[in-house]
């Protein structure tokens, strides 16, 4: 048998890259590691009623009166399975409703700050009422943000989630409370990543100190600073770090909220 020319092989090439063509376009696969839907992950979303008292303070985030904090309605709780302990109090996510054609509200989403935990309820099984055991993903909304994805009826809801960079206006804000040599700041209208990872004060009189973390985005020092101006040096998780110079007058006083910089968004 005689050895095929290249001519033949060109051919079968060409075939074949004819095939592969059409197999890809009739199908209409996408390999695109950038499509903007592969970053949506399944969970699940219940509401909880206006007049719940989570309405109105910051639950396990400790951001206080969540109106005033910036936060207002879009707002939301996350399962164990989420919350890293805290850690991500800030951070932001966009929701839409999905599977569900009776009770979806078509083409909408929202985005909300992690503000509280849902607890776990080891009493049931996470498929039988224990909606925010482990392994579950779950995310509790204030019923105005759950309305605008779904009917309220639906109640315990599938849905899609991503994580996205939060856009907030004006600066980082640090709250001051404690007494004499404790220091307590919690951290909050945070743009970009949204959550802080790291935290270090410094006095007009200091180098900067590390701060620990609290509970929530409180952090807390033991050192005394007062009749200093005091400056901050925020990182994110996302690596990124800014600095906020004499934020806080030399006569600050506990009780006092002032503004930094911000991340960029």
């Amino acid at each position: 048998m005689s050895s095929p020319t290249l001519f033949h092989i060109h051919t079968v090439i060409l075939q074949l890259l004819l095939f592969s063509t059409f197999v890809l376009s009739h199908y209409n696969y996408n390999f695109s590691s950038s499509s903007p839907q592969s970053d949506w992950l399944p969970a699940r979303a219940t509401y909880y009623a206006a007049a719940d008292p989570r309405d109105s303070v910051g639950g396990a985030c400790g951001y206080g009166d969540l109106k005033k904090a910036g936060y207002g309605q879009a707002t939301v709780g996350l399962s164990e399975s989420l919350f890293e302990s805290g850690q991500i109090c800030g951070a932001c996510f966009e929701l839409r409703c999905v599977e569900d054609l009776r009770w979806c509200i078509p083409g909408t989403s929202i985005i909300v700050t992690v503000t509280n935990f849902c607890a776990p309820n080891y009493g049931f099984t996470p498929d039988g009422g224990g909606h925010c055991n482990p392994p579950n993903k779950h995310f509790v909304l204030p019923i105005e943000a759950f309305e605008k994805i779904a009917i309220w009826k639906a109640g315990n809801m599938p849905v899609q989630y991503r994580r996205i960079k939060c856009r907030k206006e004006g600066g980082i804000r640090f709250s001051i409370d404690g007494s004499s040599i404790f220091i307590s700041v919690l951290i909050s209208n945070v743009a970009g990543a949204g959550d802080v990872v790291s935290v270090k004060i410094k006095g007009s009189r200091t180098g900067w100190l590390p701060m620990g973390r609290n509970w929530g985005q409180n952090w807390h020092i033991n050192a005394d600073l007062k009749n200093q101006a005091l400056s901050f040096e925020i990182t994110s998780s996302d690596g990124l770090t800014v600095a906020s110079y004499n934020v806080a007058p030399k006569n600050w006083d506990f009780g006092q909220t002032f503004e930094g910089k911000q991340f960029e968004s």
